[in-house]
This record gives structure tokens, sequence and C-alpha cells, in this order.
């Protein structure tokens, strides 16, 4: 017998609505219909989007708003120097450098036991990396990760490539 290809999924708005599944693997069908079900049907997904995008948009300017400032006082408190990068990068790798270097100390200090002479050698390694760019592309790093990453950017400074 056939994996059945159209189901009858019961949205976590209430709506019951048939999707044709049959695009997906057959072993992949039940797994993605449990997932739907704890969706908002497309419909209604639609209409909370459209309801107030204005407000919406306030709402992530402010969460922008406050993140900038909480990284902008911290680079002060630490003296971070500024990072380098067009100006949306630079607030972009701010709060990016801001919330994995706090992480990292909270993982690695306060819960890992580091010596705070040890994270002092890593805090120097972070003033050094100042492209917005390099702290952007680590914004999904695990925190305690920071000390492995930032020697690799050690290493990618020191080559020097005559070519």
């Amino acid at each position: 017998m056939a994996v059945k290809t159209v189901w009858t999924v019961e949205h976590a708005c209430g709506d019951s609505v048939e999707h044709d599944l049959s695009a997906r693997p057959a072993d992949q069908r039940a797994g993605y219909a449990r997932w739907l079900a704890g969706r908002s049907c497309k419909d209604c997904w639609l209409a909370e989007r459209k309801e107030d995008p204005a407000s919406r948009e306030a709402w992530i300017a402010e969460r922008r708003a406050e993140e900038q400032q909480a990284a902008t006082d911290w680079a002060q408190k630490f003296s971070m120097p500024p990072l380098d990068g067009p100006p949306k990068a630079i607030s972009w790798g701010e709060r990016c450098r801001y919330q994995l270097v706090t992480g990292a100390y909270r993982v690695l200090v306060q819960e890992g036991g580091l010596a705070e002479d040890a994270w002092q050698d890593i805090e120097q390694q972070v003033r050094v990396t100042d492209r917005a760019s390099w702290w952007i592309d680590q914004r999904d790093a695990a925190p305690a990760d920071l000390p492995e990453l930032l020697a690799a950017a050690a290493d990618a400074r020191t080559t020097e490539n005559p070519f």
C-alpha cells in the first residue's frame, strides 16, 4: 500500500486544511504534517502579518535600538575599538560582537571556571579583531567556541601571501 499523499492537517489556528504532500519523500510526509499542525494555516498566517506591519516594524526598530545601546555601552565600558566596515555592517557587527563576547564570558568564565587572566588574553584578541564582517559571520557561533575562532582569525592575519 502506498503512503498517502494528501494529509488533512488541523492547524494551531483551529482550521483544518488538506495539504498535498506528494512533492515530499514518503518517509518525510508524516513529520512535515506534524510540523504544519503546530503552525497557523496559510490564510491565518497571512492575516496575522497584514494586521499591523507598522507596529511590528516599530517593535523591531525599538528592539534593535536597545541592542545597539547595550552594545555601545559595553564597548565603552571595556574599551573596545570601533569596528571597520560600512555603517550598516558596523552597527550589526557591534551587536554581534557584544552578544558573542558576553555569551563567551558567561559560558567560559562564570560557568566554566576559566581564570580571569586567561579571559584577559581572549579579550585582547577581541580588541584586535576589528572587521565588522568577521563578527557578523560569527553571529551563529557557539559562545564557547570564541577562543578557537579568534585564534583562527589571528592566524589569518599573520599569513602573508605575496600573490
